[in-house]
């Protein structure tokens, strides 16, 4: 059973222990067939490790029939940094079928594995990944009976031990063949020279898959008299059209996976793109808000000035004598002057462009010039005796 103490004890010496118990705790309630457990882990150099793993069964369904696979989850102590370390555990009446997804040491590989990302994989992903791919393809086949009652000898789950905070998981994300020198393992040859037909058990813990475990190529089944007959040579090709078919919806599933990672980029584009529309359609309105209170302001200016020159047009005219006043008779003597002053400045201005356009002689503007200069000078004394009286600045 399920001993959360025990669980947060084992974890105690794992770089991310909170994140770690969560995600076995994720699994364990999703997968009740799961439950975890503490193993010393072998590497290839010799070093053991006392890790965590989940171990026990998946549901599988494989042609319309529901099976549960056993499978080891084996968690680092970077996890979920780094991806786990996972294997298929077949019984003593089954066989590992090795494909690209799984070698003769039971151990599997899969995409989500090599691209495992700490943000975003976790460990139920991985499974539902699991169920998917076993389901099209099978991990495990059921041997002859003449080898079933044989005890199983299970491979040593041996990897690299890594150094710590390195990725451990180092290796490719498919096994490789011959000396792991690249390309896939080949598939397993049939241990018989029988096909036989297996019903479906749903009650077993393994799908009664055919022995040998060769979908790749068709396999003639031998019958009595060593006559094939066509019924034999037709279930052959359907099994091979059948795993022709199963690679074929491989790849496209593959590619389709490859379109939403790139339909996933451009939908965040698209999203930071609407972000700063809708900033800018912000900026816009407010701006037109303000644009529209300064119309309606001007309006109004432009209103109060039509009102104000209508009403100074419908006035009486009036005498600028009369509109000019002074308070006392000194400002007035000061007005008075000041404004005969300028006077004889505009009449000598004049005097001056006569002469120039020989209106008059030289003579003539002499004589008018010096008079009304010595009138403004007097002027001007007045002024200034007038400012003094009434105590304005000189």
């Amino acid at each position: 059973m399920f001993d959360p103490s025990r669980l947060r004890q084992w974890l105690a010496k794992y770089q991310n222990p909170e994140a770690t118990y969560r995600d076995i705790t994720n699994v364990v309630t999703h997968y009740q067939g799961l439950q975890p457990q503490q193993d010393s882990y072998t590497f290839m150099d010799g070093t053991t490790m006392e890790l965590v793993n989940l171990n026990g069964t998946i549901p599988v369904t494989y042609k319309c029939s529901s099976y549960n696979i056993p499978i080891c989850i084996w968690l680092i102590n970077t996890h979920p940094k780094n991806a786990p370390i996972c294997y298929v555990k077949p019984t003593a009446d089954m066989s590992i079928k090795v494909s690209m997804f799984v070698d003769q040491n039971g151990k599997i590989y899969l995409p989500y594995l090599h691209d495992w990302v700490p943000s975003s994989s976790d460990l139920i992903g991985l499974i539902q990944v699991m169920i998917v791919t076993f389901g099209d393809q099978p991990p495990v086949f059921a041997k002859p009976k003449s080898q079933s009652n044989l005890p199983y000898q299970p491979n040593s789950f041996n990897v690299a031990k890594p150094s710590f905070g390195v990725l451990p998981y180092s290796n490719p994300p498919y096994p490789v063949s011959g000396s792991y020198s690249g390309g896939y393992p080949p598939y397993a040859v049939s241990t018989g020279n029988t096909f036989p037909s297996f019903p479906p058990y749903p009650n077993s813990p393994f799908p009664p898959f055919p022995p040998g475990g060769n979908f790749g190529q068709p396999t003639l089944p031998a019958v009595s008299g060593g006559t094939i007959k066509d019924e034999h040579i037709r279930e052959s090709l359907l099994t091979a059209i059948e795993e022709k078919l199963v690679r074929r919806m491989k790849e496209q599933y593959m590619q389709n996976q490859a379109e939403l990672e790139t339909l996933k980029k451009t939908q965040d584009e698209l999203k930071q793109g609407k972000i700063k529309l809708d900033a800018m359609l912000s900026k816009l309105e407010k701006e037109q808000k303000d644009l529209d209170k300064n119309i309606t302001l001007l309006k109004d200016k432009e209103q109060e000035l039509n009102s104000a020159i209508e009403k100074v047009g419908n006035q009486e005219s009036i005498d600028v004598d009369d509109a000019v006043t002074t308070t006392s008779p000194l400002y007035k003597q000061l007005l008075n002057a000041f404004a005969e002053e300028a006077a004889h400045e505009d009449a000598i201005y004049y005097m001056g462009e006569a002469l120039r356009c020989r209106v008059i002689d030289l003579d003539v503007f002499l004589r008018q010039v010096r008079a009304l200069s010595r009138k403004q000078f007097m002027l001007r004394a007045l002024m200034q005796k007038c400012r003094q009286k009434a105590g304005l600045a000189v």
